[in-house]
């Protein structure tokens, strides 16, 4: 199958921060495919305090074969020292299908086009499906740390091709 990162409109992400399917969807859309309210709070947060869109709104992970969002992913935040750290999820029905790993490769070849050095992915070391992804696109096994919410997850980075 074949994906596309389609970019969320800002109008689209004020829906997703309160939890509504945006009624401009162009898309069909799988089961829990949409990115969470707190993904677009994030993103909204960043836009309105003057981010680039560019490295703070979202993706919907779109099937070219039948228009349909199957996920979504991003940037988190303005790169920091060259690096942009990235989060990505996909609808439970559409997994194994290589959505993720399209959406990653893309995410990587657009931070590198814009002047990032490198991608962090921060993956639960129980995520085998992500977990996998990241090393088949050669991100490094960084090392493990606990989130703000006591998470255990590993540091994956990606480094710009030379």
């Amino acid at each position: 199958m074949s994906y596309q990162l389609v970019s969320v409109p800002l109008e689209q992400l004020r829906d997703l921060e309160r939890s509504v399917v945006p009624a401009t969807l162009n898309y069909h859309l799988a089961m829990d495919a949409l990115p969470p309210a707190f993904v677009a709070a994030r993103a909204l947060a960043q836009i309105d305090a003057g981010a680039p869109a560019y490295w703070c709104s979202t993706f919907y992970i779109v099937s070219r074969q039948d228009a349909l969002i199957v996920g979504s992913c991003g940037f988190k935040s303005p790169p920091q020292d060259g690096c942009v750290e990235i989060g990505y999820g996909i609808s439970p029905e559409c997994r194994r299908l290589g959505a993720a790993s399209a959406a990653v490769r893309s995410l990587l070849q657009l931070a590198f086009a814009r002047g990032a050095t490198s991608v962090l992915a921060t993956v639960s070391p129980d995520n085998v499906a992500s977990t996998k992804v990241v090393q088949k696109l050669g991100f490094e096994n960084k090392g493990n740390a606990i989130n703000d919410q006591q998470e255990l997850l590993t540091h994956w980075l990606a480094r710009k091709p030379a």
